[in-house]
């Protein structure tokens, strides 16, 4: 059966990203798709991407991403706090070249599914909203606008009000583990944090985990 496997957030942790790879024991025909957050807050981004590449896998931009590329487009380095100065300086001309053409979200129409960093607002219409909530939205309001934290008792996961038309595989918001909902699974479990690496695999459900090595943020 052909594979269509979604990875969680890596954030440069290139040892668990390649353990995770052999994991999975990878078919030819099988697709190979990442939510974003690819690269920093962790050790080896360059590393990162030369195995995403390896593996041919599908990566789409997340907010850590987008921060680099704005930050490089600019030419601004010096507005970065230090643990994204240390990415920054890690990347080649290549990787630059890699994250620029990253795409926003993937979808599969035939499984009516979509792969988003961070998730939708339950209207407008999700091929429709805008970037900056495409790859951070976390929580929602009671009035159903994007909140910037859960410190409020209004607020709850963008996930609690989806309907599930297209069914959402995200990251973005690290979790103990995965974080399902009958519209969406999220896959966030904090590697860089301690955690787990998560695979999702779309055909059957399943979930395969690689533990973090160490505790890089």
């Amino acid at each position: 059966m052909r594979r269509t496997i979604v990875i969680g957030d890596v954030h440069g942790c290139a040892n668990e990203f390649e353990a995770l790879l052999l994991a999975l024991k990878l078919k030819r025909k099988d697709r190979i798709l990442q939510v974003g957050d690819l690269i920093n807050r962790g050790p080896e981004s360059h590393r990162t991407i030369k195995l995403a590449k390896k593996y041919d896998v599908r990566c789409i931009l997340g907010n850590h991403e987008i921060r680099l590329l704005d930050a490089k487009q600019k030419n601004c380095p010096e507005k970065l706090k230090s643990t994204d100065l240390e990415t920054f300086n890690q990347l080649t001309k290549a990787d630059w070249k890699f994250l620029a053409k990253l795409p926003p979200y993937i979808y599969k129409p035939k499984r009516k599914t979509v792969i988003v960093h961070a998730g939708f607002l339950p209207k407008p219409a999700w091929h429709k909203q805008d970037i900056i909530t495409m790859t951070q939205i976390r929580y929602i309001d009671a009035d159903g606008t994007m909140a910037a934290t859960d410190t409020s008792s209004e607020t709850t996961s963008w996930a609690d009000y989806w309907k599930g038309d297209p069914f959402v595989v995200y990251g973005h918001n690290a979790r103990s583990d995965v974080f399902k909902r009958p519209g969406s699974i999220g896959i966030d479990t904090g590697c860089v944090y301690g955690g787990h690496l998560t695979a999702y695999i779309l055909e059957d459900q399943s979930i395969v985990q690689i533990p973090a090595k160490s505790k890089y943020a």
